[in-house]
């Protein structure tokens, strides 16, 4: 018999990967859907034959119990989030909901059902905000710096403590920048090579952005997926750090989005002040030596094979390449790779 596993976040950029993840590997997956938000469902459209999609809400714990009584899952995967940063500062009491407290409604659900089932808990590497130190592991102290890191903090330690007092196999996944063609257009990696595949079609001429010197460990979330599931397949739980261990700035993502479309970003990308967070986190870069040497993972798509894959996704979108000479940041750069 497959095994089951429930996925709530499932139409977001993380869900929809390991959707398709869990498929291939012959799971029966159920994916949550909010009845009243109308999801969109464009991330797994491709995917709604071969899935479950069930309605539940971590704003609502008897809903995520009934959903656990009825499909009997072997694993539940929880993705869900208010997810964008700056969103947590005008709506922290709705983030801490969600982020905070839907945690504890889905262990205290699986605590309930079946205290056997395994959790996944996406925690975040902007817990460690004002980082204490360079890179950061699954022992360096938190210092959230928005209401999200808050948030996921709380579900962090929630995640803990039902595992040490109850003895839920729950884990949770530190997880640092991780990005894709999937990524929605409100982050920065999307919104460079969006803007970029506009410039370049004609569709606008600048892109704003806050801060260009802000520090990101990024990834693929192709990757990252991979790492969540082996998670959840070891003989005990624990928590780990998922990153690429390297650092790269917001200019060095737009030098080579824009360099990879043959276009001179210093001619089109504009600073504003109103992108600018209360509180910015400045250098997040990660060790994930614990998840190597443990989870046999390791990632395998680098940085400029990630923006260059982001880029050439959204130049397919908006429509077909005009080949064009590499040399000349007039031109067009064949964006093929």
């Amino acid at each position: 018999m497959p095994k089951c596993a429930v996925i709530t976040g499932v139409t977001g950029q993380d869900g929809s990967y390991l959707a398709e993840f869990l498929v291939k590997r012959g799971y029966r997956v159920v994916g949550v859907i909010r009845r009243a938000s109308g999801p969109n469902l464009s991330r797994i459209e491709h995917l709604q034959d071969q899935i479950d999609l069930r309605p539940a809400d971590l704003l609502d714990q008897l809903s995520i119990v009934r959903l656990l009584d009825e499909v009997k899952p072997d694993e539940v995967y929880n993705l869900a989030a208010m997810s964008f940063v700056p969103t947590s500062w005008e709506q922290p009491v709705l983030t801490g909901d969600i982020n905070s407290q839907g945690v504890t409604r889905v262990l205290e659900a699986i605590r309930q059902v079946n205290p056997k089932v395994r959790f996944y808990q996406a925690s975040s590497s902007e817990m460690f905000g004002k980082v204490r130190e360079v890179p950061q592991t699954e022992v360096t102290p938190f210092y959230p710096r928005s209401p999200y890191g808050v948030s996921k903090v709380f579900g962090h330690y929630m995640t803990v403590n039902y595992r040490e007092s109850f003895g839920i196999f729950g884990c949770s996944g530190i997880l640092f920048n991780h990005e894709s063609p999937r990524r929605g257009l409100e982050f920065v990696t999307r919104k460079v090579s969006n803007g970029v595949a506009r410039i370049k079609r004609g569709l606008s001429n600048k892109l704003a952005l806050g801060t260009l010197d802000a520090k990101r460990d990024w990834g693929f979330a192709g990757d990252y997926i991979r790492a969540i599931w082996l998670m959840l397949q070891q003989d005990r739980p624990d928590d780990y750090v998922i990153a690429s261990g390297v650092t790269h700035s917001v200019r060095d993502l737009v030098e080579v989005a824009f360099s990879h479309a043959g276009l001179n970003w210093q001619e089109h990308v504009v600073v504003d002040p109103k992108f600018h967070r209360p509180a910015e986190v400045d250098l997040l870069v990660g060790d994930a030596t614990k998840a190597h040497r443990e989870l046999g993972w390791a990632p395998e798509v680098d940085f400029e094979a990630l923006v260059k894959m982001m880029v050439d996704a959204d130049l397919d979108r908006l429509g077909p390449r005009q080949p064009v000479s590499s040399t000349s940041t007039a031109g067009v750069l064949d964006t093929r790779g």
